[in-house]
């Protein structure tokens, strides 16, 4: 019975010299639950305001407040097609560039019929490298560039690791991804800044978030279009120039499969059309967004997720797309 008592006065002795600690325990997880709540009411605040306020007023006179004309790179199809056609819905002459004149040529047609107004049509490769530049240079001199939205892209043919990848794979993702978007803006940047307004949309990808196996160049180089976009969003920003940093998940393509996990959740990878939508509505309001209410939601998933988790997760869909993938070319 002493040795009970003795131990009871012990642990009462424990529990009073600890009790200064455990308060201030309880103090530190009581600031981290506060913190951790008004992180994610101001993020669903954000949510709100940026996807759905904005489609219940009026549109914005985007010629108004840019200027007449926006170049569209990457134009025949997916997003940067629907973007270009988003713009022309607002009265905006569309520069579109691709490397598929057939195709270029028969969307420049639908948008001039559909929206009236002018088209003007650029067949370039971004591949070449460097020597395409001065022809463009030259062609966009006497034009007063309202929006640039760079959207050209070379992607993996589907999710593979990266020893797989054919080396002219690897030299597209360099000249298209990364420099192809760099010299675009330096070729329209000027003329905005001369005319104190503009704005320059750059498709990065969700992709950017975390390392992302088994889409390592890719990945990567869009990882350095969202640096880029926000760094000059800093440097302009005070000259009028508005910069965006454009960061998509999934959307659904012409070469999504029809039955694929994709097609199936229309609300997780949208159309192009609803995409673009949903994304020009944010010209102006934010520098940095996926562009749709869901992928904003997968973007706030993956910025509090774990990278080990991300990584697994990724390569339980890349693993399903690849076998997707792989079983149509058979």
């Amino acid at each position: 019975m002493a040795a009970v008592d003795s131990f009871y006065l012990l642990y009462r002795e424990i529990a009073r010299s600890c009790n200064c600690y455990m308060e201030a325990l309880a103090l530190v997880g009581a600031w981290y639950t506060a913190r951790k709540s008004i992180t994610v009411i101001c993020d669903f605040y954000s949510l709100v305001r940026l996807h759905f306020i904005p489609r219940l007023g009026s549109r914005p006179d985007l010629i108004k407040q840019y200027g007449r004309w926006a170049v569209v790179s990457g134009a025949t199809d997916g997003i940067g097609k629907a973007y270009a056609e988003e713009l022309a819905n607002h009265g905006l002459n569309i520069i579109l560039i691709s490397q598929e004149e057939e195709k270029l040529r028969a969307v420049a047609q639908h948008i001039a019929d559909t929206y009236r107004v002018e088209t003007v049509v650029m067949v370039v490769d971004f591949s070449k490298g460097r020597e395409i530049y001065a022809s463009i240079r030259e062609a966009l001199k006497d034009i007063d560039i309202g929006i640039l939205v760079n959207d050209m892209g070379a992607f993996y043919p589907y999710p593979q690791y990266f020893t797989q990848l054919p080396e002219n794979t690897l030299w597209d993702i360099v000249n298209v991804n990364i420099a192809a978007a760099s010299l675009m803006v330096h070729i329209v940047l000027p003329g905005m800044v001369e005319r104190k307004k503009g704005a320059i949309v750059t498709v990065s990808s969700g992709s950017c978030c975390k390392p992302t196996p088994q889409l390592a160049a890719f990945s990567a180089s869009k990882a350095y279009l969202d640096h880029f976009s926000r760094a000059l969003q800093y440097e302009y920003a005070s000259k009028g120039i508005f910069v965006q940093s454009l960061i998509p998940f999934y959307v659904t393509t012409s070469v999504t499969a029809p039955g694929s996990f994709l097609r199936r959740c229309p609300w997780l990878a949208p159309s192009p059309r609803v995409y673009a939508q949903h994304a020009v509505s944010t010209l102006g309001i934010s520098r940095r967004t996926t562009g749709y209410w869901s992928h904003s939601i997968q973007f706030l998933f993956a910025q509090y997720m774990p990278e080990w988790l991300w990584v697994w997760g990724a390569n339980l869909l890349h693993r399903s797309l690849r076998k997707e993938a792989l079983s149509h070319q058979a």
